[in-house]
């Protein structure tokens, strides 16, 4: 990952006596604003297997489940992060695939806003990942998420960003 550390950053939420705040964006520019985020759930193999071979549990197909959770979350961000602006979405996807005993949740989301859809990214892939986890439990309780991370964003005065190291994976 790049080193995103600025000497001169600080904590936008956090007002200069500490107290958590809503960041002002009154006087920002609407600009298209586009996040990529992942998470990654190990299922193991003989659950990874299950879902190959029938594409369910008894609760139902995973990861379409899990894909749809994603899409609902993202849109109701601001009402679970509590300092992130409710924005109007123009486009939530989530794609959820097997590699290998891993499922990959990968959301991408878009707006014309003045503030960045980061946050509804990642709450997507979270919400997604915690699906996939509700609906295997009943078959093993050793299921693992993580790593959940922001992979891309662009828009806005910082303009675009990408992670610079390999997906996650089965490594």
């Amino acid at each position: 990952m790049k080193n995103d550390r600025n000497p001169n950053s600080r904590l936008a939420h956090v007002s200069s006596a500490g107290q958590a705040r809503m960041v002002g964006v009154t006087d920002k520019a609407v600009t298209a604003r586009t996040a990529r985020a992942e998470a990654w759930v190990n299922v193991g193999a003989a659950i990874a297997e299950m879902l190959r071979h029938s594409g369910g549990v008894a609760k139902g197909n995973v990861l379409e489940t899990a894909r749809l959770a994603g899409i609902m979350a993202a849109k109701r961000t601001s009402e679970l992060i509590p300092m992130c602006h409710p924005l109007a979405l123009d486009i939530v996807e989530v794609d959820a695939t097997l590699d290998g005993d891993w499922v990959r949740l990968e959301a991408r989301v878009a707006c014309e806003g003045k503030t960045g859809v980061e946050m509804e990214a990642l709450t997507a892939a979270a919400v997604a990942a915690l699906t996939v986890y509700d609906m295997v439990k009943s078959a093993g309780k050793g299921v693992e998420i993580g790593p959940i991370r922001l992979m891309e964003k662009a828009g806005g005065k910082s303009g675009h960003w990408t992670r610079d190291e390999e997906p996650h994976g089965q490594g």
